[in-house]
């Protein structure tokens, strides 16, 4: 059986590309042609790219009391579906040039939730939606106490209005159950949290 991976990104020809928006994010139109798995070549084809950075998310997880701080925050992505767009999600940021990932965690817990993370622990990488973006989520852990989280927070300069909940362990996978969380990174930090969830609480 042929193993995967066969064809690098060296394999694709980009023949032409060019910027047709450039707004808050970036838009861009692509002309190339790669091999087949068949050992022909693909025809010439056409593909937007949304140019989007890496991002980092960190689940903040209390493991002596068993919590979890979860962000609740206005989601224009989620407009028009059958749900409020409203969502609850991690602690996340894009990254700067010249940030790390850590830095960037510990920027966006202060903004976001006011939580310093006394330890991170990298859980992923993972591509959002490579057949349109070329954004990277570098998703991580994030120790914290939550005996005093929660509240209302942001930046109003760059509109954002956040309130920090404060839930059980147990709740947040209940929330994934039943569709309350519906968003990638929380489903994979919290379904990560199910597997890591008593090694973290005995200080592993």
């Amino acid at each position: 059986m042929t193993e995967p991976f066969q064809f690098k990104a060296s394999d694709v020809n980009i023949e032409k590309r060019e910027t047709v928006f450039q707004g808050f994010f970036r838009m861009d139109k692509l002309w190339l042609t790669h091999p087949r798995f068949d050992g022909r070549n693909m025809p010439q084809f056409t593909r937007e790219l949304f140019i989007r950075g890496d991002a980092t998310c960190v689940l903040p997880y209390d493991p002596d009391r068993d919590e979890l701080v979860l962000l609740e925050q206005f989601r224009l992505g989620a407009l028009g579906r059958d749900q409020s767009p409203w969502l609850l999600e991690l602690v996340a940021g894009m990254n700067e040039e010249g940030e790390t990932n850590e830095d960037v965690a510990q920027r966006e817990g202060q903004e976001e939730a006011g939580l310093s993370f006394s330890t991170l622990e990298k859980i992923c990488n993972y591509l959002v939606s490579p057949g349109g973006t070329t954004e990277m989520i570098h998703l991580y852990y994030g120790r914290v106490s939550t005996e005093s989280s929660g509240g209302l927070y942001g930046l109003e300069h760059e509109h954002e209005d956040i309130r920090a909940h404060v839930v059980s362990a147990d709740e947040a996978i209940a929330m994934i159950s039943d569709g309350r969380i519906n968003n990638a990174a929380a489903i994979i930090a919290i379904q990560w949290l199910q597997l890591n969830r008593p090694r973290l609480r005995a200080g592993r």
